[in-house]
């Protein structure tokens, strides 16, 4: 274990690092309070043993900006000037244990021993989540072999903290796979943070991932906590990262580097331990050579490249997804509402928008299969059956107006969830993928017409 001991008498300080020194602790100390917190940010510690009073700053300070920073740092105060309030106070923090001066240094070893079993049991108890969580069932469909051999790589560099990149066109599930390398992960029992840098205007996005402090700007109105700070001891994923600005990319740098950045408005150094995974819709290696991306940003990200196929060169995956799909959005068996000539047409198609256009059909063909509908043209451009004949032109007069047309639908569709959930408005939401408020809104506006 890494140990930090604060101490400002001198031969109490040299003589108990020496002694843990012996018995194979690592101990860096300081005499004084700032020193002390500045060495703990810099380099993180498993346990910090602590005078209550030291110059600079206090104990119960430094035991305060420890759990604020680094909360799994077990914090042990000593003093000569005990009382029952300080103990209650030190206690309530989250130190450990609180020794008062004199002691044995065979009292602070039989504490550290402890802590030592407890976190081999801890550490165990996490391995063994793990392994029943994997176990329980990957999120990823696999049949294909291009898939199979992604998913196989995936497991494989999951354990390991390194920085990942997924290529993949929009929609090929870059964000699922990122989910799975960090459910395999040792930070699974941790935060997954997600952000999509195409979403968030360059003006906002520094603030997004770094956090703010109290009227850094107009509106900062407290203190704000950025996606990196959220994600300390879990992950990152950060989607999009070709649309990531160039003026934000030197800071993006050096948190890789240093593992510490600045918030907006402030001047202390904020320290994380956070795993990044970043995706690509785009070959980032181009964006390099056309000077629209930092080479150096990206052979810092490139660690680990992973590339996902596209649903069209593994088509043997569509059954598997279809089932799945189906299942999700409550639309039974695949039999049931897909036939032969649909299932067929699925196939066939090349799905530029990938399983995420996949996962849109299906909720398509299940709503219209719950009002009878035929599924009619499924696809924005022409499927491969539809291409050889050309559309006929519409009848005008026999079409309605298209206000007229939505409103129908919806109606035909939430009563169809509705009849599915037996009126429960809650569980229709859910069938239907939308929020309670929403449904129940549509519902007011769509039948209060039949009052």
């Amino acid at each position: 274990m890494k140990l930090l001991l604060l101490e400002d008498e001198k031969i109490t300080r040299i003589s108990l690092t020496n002694t843990l020194r012996q018995e194979g602790f690592e101990v860096d100390n300081s005499g004084e309070g700032t020193e002390g917190l500045g060495m703990f940010k810099k380099n993180g510690y498993d346990v910090v043993i602590t005078d209550l009073r030291l110059p600079g700053i206090n104990g119960i300070e430094i035991l305060r900006e420890i759990k604020k920073t680094r909360e799994e740092t077990i914090v042990i105060m000593m003093t000569a000037f005990a009382t029952v309030e300080t103990a209650v106070e030190a206690l309530k923090l989250g130190a450990y244990d609180y020794i008062t001066k004199p002691f044995s240094p065979d009292r602070v070893l039989a504490i550290l021993q402890n802590i030592k079993r407890m976190k081999s049991i801890l550490e165990e108890n996490s391995k063994l989540k793990m392994q029943v969580a994997a176990l329980a069932g990957s999120a990823m469909i696999a049949s294909s072999d291009p898939m199979k051999k992604f998913v196989e790589t995936l497991r494989v560099i999951a354990p390991y903290d390194y920085t990942v990149l997924i290529e993949g066109e929009s929609g090929t599930g870059k964000e699922v796979s990122a989910r799975e390398i960090h459910r395999l992960s040792n930070r699974s029992m941790h935060p997954f943070i997600p952000i999509n840098c195409a979403v968030i205007p360059e003006s906002l996005l520094e603030s997004e991932l770094f956090g703010h402090e109290k009227g850094s700007f107009t509106n900062a109105v407290k203190r704000h906590t950025g996606y990196f700070e959220r994600a300390d001891k879990g992950t990152l994923f950060i989607d999009d990262i070709d649309d990531f600005p160039m003026s934000l990319q030197v800071k993006l740098l050096r948190v890789l580097q240093e593992s510490e950045f600045v918030r907006v408005g402030g001047t202390e150094s904020v320290t994380v331990d956070v795993r990044i995974i970043c995706a690509t819709k785009v070959d980032l290696r181009q964006k390099v050579n056309d000077k629209l991306f930092r080479e150096d940003l990206f052979y810092r990200l490139n660690i680990i490249p992973l590339k996902i196929p596209p649903l069209r060169k593994r088509k043997e995956d569509i059954p598997f997804l279809l089932e799945h799909f189906l299942k999700k959005h409550g639309g039974g068996a695949k039999g049931e509402i897909i036939n032969k000539k649909l299932f067929d047409q699925l196939m066939n198609y090349d799905w530029p928008g990938n399983v995420r256009e996949l996962e849109n059909i299906v909720k398509r063909i299940i709503a219209l299969s719950a009002t009878g509908a035929e599924a009619g043209p499924l696809f924005e451009g022409n499927s491969p059956e539809q291409a050889e004949e050309p559309a006929a032109e519409p009848d005008n007069e026999n079409y309605p107006l298209y206000e007229e047309f939505i409103f129908r639908k919806e109606k035909e569709i939430i009563q169809w969830a509705l009849g599915r959930a037996g009126n429960n408005i809650s569980k229709a939401a859910k069938i239907l993928g939308l929020p309670r408020t929403t449904l129940k809104s549509k519902w007011d506006r769509l039948f209060d017409k039949d009052t």
